[in-house]
């Protein structure tokens, strides 16, 4: 078969040229000159191009459409399951990124073993380790199943062969960044090999029925490195987070076309891999300081459930002319916003005040019923008066002060009830429309000024 021809666009205006150039000539742009293939013409006509999809197609309307459930793969992995929508979708193509060392290939490698011990046919295919190596990371995490195949490949025409010989149910690559196609001159990661590699996969996932799962590797800034485009064409994108130096890791959905993109799945590293972790909020307040200045506990909703996690803010004087705002965890720029609420409408003096505010556990949340545990955080750090370590605080808050409502305050309140919180601060709407629980209080507040003076008062 005779090689494809190349060419070499500029992503900034379009311009084509047959060799690489650090210029571009049409936008004087540097560093835009990216290498594609060009598209074979067939032999129907001079303008007719192949494409995936029959020239003889025609619409349908929609009403005439069979759809039918396709029932997901489902591993006995929960947090996977959860994250990715309720299982695996057979044909679905999904981007799993996360930084060096943190678990990535661990994870998938576990996934691996569970489906095929429950006699899912799996090809992993390892462009980085030879099989040797791989064997003894599964010997590692006791993975071990005649339906796991192991294949240490970076040609993806090899690789499409051994798919079409195994036909397993679920393929991984590792990674994304290490195959090649051989049509292309340029390097295995650069972005013209990347971009290519992923369609000709999820050419193979869409027309075969197979899930795919590529693993891919993060810049500097966090990102999935390659072209953003790679994250458009792909179904759904993972990320594996967390800090290498401690135990807890979160996967998180940033993308999926088969269920919500607030789930996160938490899991804990450990000899023997990655292990579940059942109950995030107790592991989240394992370690909180009971009576301290600046701690409250709030209730975030993370998908399909309520996860309660320490806050923490610590408020003293500043030595710089302009105080410093650092935050973990939350939106820096939103506490800012709440701190100026704080001044106008309760008449704390924060400007002269450096604030920084934690989220313990590593986790990050982003949501608005966040607002009065980060701005209670403050005021009781600010005033060096601690909070009772039994309440739970939710709430959004509003530029004039006000307390506005969240949802799914049932759930929230009753996770809190099951971790033996006592009260709950909560907008005064959420107090009607459902039924409190007998053994905690609810509190129901309209402005932030209420707030403090509701849990200050309690503690004195």
């Amino acid at each position: 078969m005779s090689k494809r021809k190349t060419k070499y666009v500029c992503q900034e205006c379009g311009y084509e040229s047959p060799k690489w150039m650090g210029k571009c000539p049409g936008c004087n742009t540097w560093n835009t000159m990216v290498e594609e293939l060009e598209p074979t013409r067939t032999a129907a006509g001079k303008g007719a191009f192949r494409t995936g999809a029959a020239l003889s197609s025609k619409s349908v309307p929609i009403t005439d459409i069979q759809t039918e459930d396709e029932a997901r793969i489902l591993t006995s992995i929960q947090e996977i399951n959860r994250v990715l929508g309720g299982g695996i979708v057979p044909g679905s193509l999904v981007l799993v990124g996360g930084d060096p060392g943190i678990g990535k290939s661990t994870l998938l490698l576990q996934l691996s073993g569970i489906l095929a011990q429950q006699e899912h046919k799996v090809l992993y295919v390892s462009g980085e380790e030879s099989l040797r190596q791989t064997k003894m990371r599964a010997d590692r995490l006791h993975m071990s199943s005649k339906q796991l195949h192991v294949l240490a490949e970076t040609d993806v025409t090899h690789i499409e062969k051994q798919i079409e010989e195994q036909q397993p149910k679920v393929v991984i690559i590792d990674s994304i960044q290490t195959v090649y196609q051989e049509e292309i001159t340029s390097a295995p990661g650069s972005v013209a090999q990347v971009r290519e590699c992923t369609a000709a996969f999820m050419r193979i996932a869409k027309t075969k029925g197979i899930a795919i799962f590529l693993v891919g590797h993060v810049t500097k800034e966090g990102s999935i490195a390659g072209p953003r485009l790679l994250e458009h064409m792909v179904d759904a994108v993972l990320y594996l987070e967390g800090e290498r130096h401690h135990t807890y890791r979160i996967l998180r959905a940033v993308k999926n076309r088969f269920g919500s993109t607030n789930e996160i799945g938490i899991f804990e590293m450990k000899d023997i891999g990655l292990t579940e972790v059942q109950n995030p909020s107790e592991m989240f307040l394992e370690q909180r300081a009971m009576g301290a200045a600046g701690s409250t506990v709030i209730a975030s909703i993370e998908g399909t459930r309520p996860v309660l996690v320490e806050l923490q803010a610590l408020v003293s004087p500043t030595s710089f002319g302009t105080p410093r705002r650092m935050a973990t965890g939350v939106d820096h720029h939103r506490v800012s916003l709440i701190m100026a609420v704080l001044e106008k409408r309760v008449g704390l003096l924060l400007q002269n005040q450096d604030a920084y505010i934690n989220v313990a556990g590593g986790v990050r949340l982003n949501e608005p019923a966040l607002d009065l545990g980060i701005a209670v955080s403050i005021a009781s750090s600010f005033r060096d008066k601690p909070t009772s370590p039994y309440d739970i605080i939710i709430g959004e808050i509003g530029l004039t002060g006000e307390v506005r409502g969240v949802s799914r305050i049932e759930q929230r309140v009753l996770e809190a009830r099951k971790l033996g919180f006592k009260r709950a601060i909560i907008p005064e709407k959420n107090t009607s429309g459902w039924e409190h629980p007998q053994d905690m209080k609810i509190i129901g507040v309209s402005s932030i000024s209420e707030a403090l003076r509701v849990v200050m008062e309690a503690n004195e």
